[in-house]
């Protein structure tokens, strides 16, 4: 990756909801991250819209990185089956 391209990144990191865990490397939307992001995501074979606010962000060697909260009342219905998630 150039500096040029990296000064204009930032990480994304899901900590909550249906993209727990997953990161992403984003584009700076005039120079600053995104304060909300939609996910499309397949869940059991369906596409789903996700929602994600920013609620931290932080520089991890001179990387920013961004986390970002689940919103479910405006993201697509999700069942969670626990069972299936050992």
């Amino acid at each position: 990756m150039s500096a040029d391209r990296a000064g204009a990144e930032y990480v994304a990191e899901f900590i909550d909801g249906p993209l727990e865990g997953e990161f992403e490397h984003r584009i700076l939307v005039g120079g600053k991250p995104e304060q909300r992001v939609g996910m499309l995501a397949a869940v059991d074979g369906l596409e789903s819209l996700f929602w994600y606010d920013a609620v931290d962000q932080r520089e991890v060697n001179g990387q920013l990185r961004v986390k970002f909260r689940f919103d479910a009342g405006d993201s697509d219905p999700v069942e969670f089956d626990e069972d299936d998630n050992d």
